[in-house]
């Protein structure tokens, strides 16, 4: 009987131990390969595979406004843009909307757009609780084809894209943005634009 309750312990602690290396190997392998989750997608160190921005994928999309009807974005050409992809459901997009939106009144010679991978209903109740004035446009879960083509390999929200007037990206910014920085960014994009 004693040497059974310690055959049993032996085998018992072996298995605890088994699975608690089992888990912390398994713990260690996906940290090593998960994202920085606010981290500006052309930062050298990056943890991510930086895809080759494709800013077409961005003008050359026809999307629906909270209205249903369709907006070809290559109206946006000839003038600076921010692009806010967002959803209802991540918290970080629902905290910086009311940052985008002072900025967007701050930077009236910026156009800022924000594209909702989500339903237009979710983001036409969003919008009576948090009022955005800039153009909110619809592109539901197909948007995530859209981020990915622009830059962000990770697929992760929010994801913010300011373009020059020619079309072509000037800076993106995966996660949510900070007033100052973001403000910092547009300014040199103005700049830019100036010369």
């Amino acid at each position: 009987m004693e040497a059974m309750k310690r055959r049993t312990i032996i085998f018992g602690g072996a298995g605890l131990a088994a699975i608690g290396t089992t888990a912390w190997l398994a713990w260690q392998s996906t940290s090593r390969r998960a994202p920085a989750a606010n981290r500006a997608v052309g930062m050298p160190g990056s943890a991510l595979r930086k895809a080759e921005p494709n800013p077409r994928a961005l003008y050359e999309a026809t999307l629906p406004d909270l209205t249903g009807r369709p907006v070809a974005l290559e109206r946006l050409l000839g003038r600076p843009v921010v692009a806010n992809f967002w959803a209802t459901w991540c918290a970080p997009c629902v905290e910086e909307m009311p940052h985008l939106e002072a900025l967007s009144k701050s930077f009236s010679n910026i156009q800022f757009v924000g594209i909702g991978i989500d339903t237009a209903s979710n983001i036409a109740q969003f919008v009576t609780k948090v009022p955005v004035s800039y153009p909110l446009y619809v592109a539901g879960h197909a948007g995530i084809a859209m981020v990915r083509e622009l830059g962000n390999a990770a697929s992760g929200l929010p994801f913010t894209v300011l373009l020059d007037a020619e079309g072509r990206i000037f800076d993106t910014i995966l996660g949510q943005v900070s007033p100052e920085d973001l403000s910092a960014r547009i300014d040199r994009l103005v700049a830019k634009s100036k010369t």
